[in-house]
């Protein structure tokens, strides 16, 4: 009985471990999804499509690897993997001024680079609202 007493609180508090950690980790996750959520005004899809035929002066960055990136993207994109970025920043210097409109799958590769571009001090950085998930979904031009 002594045994069964001893045995039932760890029982209880293996549980109520078990619990909190899910509990943590869930909120960790939401913690580390908003961490990267960048100070980048978003660009709505129809914006874009306009910039893009009015041949707008601006860099379209897709930020995805590069299976992803050949599987397809926004036309006119340029790549840059976003593990690369630090690495190759300088390719893109002549946009430090201009408008660089950046995207992903599902935003969050976009806005650590959107974060990391104003970090560097490029002034005219933007989201794709929706990313590459919701261009594709949508039909909108694509190579």
């Amino acid at each position: 009985m002594v045994a069964n007493r001893v045995l039932m609180p760890c029982c209880v508090i293996q549980g109520f471990s078990k619990s909190m950690l899910r509990l943590f980790a869930a909120l960790l996750l939401l913690t580390a999804c908003s961490a990267f959520d960048s100070s980048a005004p978003a660009i709505s899809q129809q914006e874009l499509l306009q910039r893009i035929e009015a041949k707008a002066d601006m860099l379209i960055l897709d930020v995805r690897t590069p299976s992803e990136f050949s599987d397809g993207h926004v036309l006119g994109a340029f790549h840059i993997d976003h593990r690369e970025m630090e690495s190759r920043v300088k390719e893109i210097e002549s946009f430090r001024h201009k408008p660089i409109i950046v995207y992903c799958y599902s935003g969050m590769r976009a806005s650590m680079v959107e974060s990391y571009l104003i970090e560097q001090g490029f002034t005219q950085v933007k989201h794709l609202d929706g990313d590459w998930s919701v261009w594709a979904g949508n039909k909108l031009p694509s190579e």
